[in-house]
């Protein structure tokens, strides 16, 4: 099987054309396994599938190293937008992308032919209980919640990017023990389909520092739909601007949450390598 390896902030991805390489339905979830393993695959946050696209000009499935598809992932959007353009599938700096969480459009940012970086428009946050989905009260919203977990009480405001994300505000953010809490948090009972959680240190309005654990991952060096609940969820508790820098373990994204609602994520987006791999299918 052909694949490349991608990364968007460290976000790191094994890309594959599903047009090209046939893979059956009910194998991807162990052809995900085996590929994102770092001892015994390639080694990656994820496995991209690109697909034709009935509603956009392409179609992205995205598998969890568990073997759990995602809805939706910000920065692996980016490289599927950086292997389809550079390969010369697409031609347009303009490029719509269908996923789980709806169609993405995605601004090329491009130099002698290759994709730098890729501004995607990660459409609204969806703030109500329902939408994320977290039981409790139907039709609020859950911002500066307190949620016990371990035996600790924190607080939490919990956003939707398409995919479920709960978000908390700490001190010290490289010292606080995300590998504990992150688990305890993604399968707390309170979340009937798990989520992503987002460690957030404030530096000031327009900067984060955020670390990152993904349902189905662990501990990521980047998460772009991470970072858009971070912000919101930043703007919301009254801690930042609508426009801040995100500063990630893998580098950095800039999120500006627009006056239509909308979210803005960009950042960059590399290849590392390409190669074939022997899968048992």
């Amino acid at each position: 099987m052909k694949f490349a390896k991608l990364h968007g902030a460290g976000n790191d991805f094994v890309v594959v054309d599903g047009s090209e390489e046939k893979i059956p339905e009910q194998k991807l979830p162990q052809v995900a396994k085996h590929i994102c393993d770092r001892h015994f695959g390639i080694g990656a946050d994820g496995l991209i599938l690109v697909l034709p696209s009935k509603v956009a000009n392409f179609k992205m499935r995205i598998f969890n190293p568990d073997g759990s598809e995602a809805e939706m992932c910000g920065n692996g959007v980016r490289v599927f937008a950086k292997y389809v353009y550079d390969l010369k599938m697409h031609e347009d700096t303009i490029m719509t992308v269908e996923t789980l969480a709806g169609i993405k459009t995605l601004k090329l940012n491009t130099a002698g032919g290759k994709v730098q970086s890729v501004r995607v428009d990660m459409g609204e946050p969806k703030l109500l209980r329902s939408e994320i989905p977290m039981r409790g009260t139907p039709g609020t919203k859950v911002i500066a919640e307190p949620l016990r977990v371990g035996g600790k009480k924190i607080e939490v405001t919990c956003v939707s990017m398409g995919n479920p994300h709960c978000v908390t505000f700490v001190d010290g953010v490289d010292h606080y023990p995300v590998e504990k809490m992150g688990p305890l948090i993604e399968n707390h009972p309170s979340f009937p389909a798990r989520t992503n959680v987002e460690f957030v240190e404030v530096l000031n309005p327009e900067e984060i520092k955020v670390r990152t654990w993904e349902r189905g991952a662990g501990e990521t060096l980047a998460c772009g739909t991470g970072s858009c609940a971070a912000v919101v969820a930043g703007y919301l508790n009254e801690k930042t601007s609508r426009r801040v820098t995100v500063h990630l373990r893998g580098g950095d994204l800039f999120i500006e949450w627009a006056g239509n609602n909308r979210l803005f994520m960009t950042g960059p987006a590399e290849e590392v390598f390409e190669g074939n791999i022997n899968i048992d299918i």
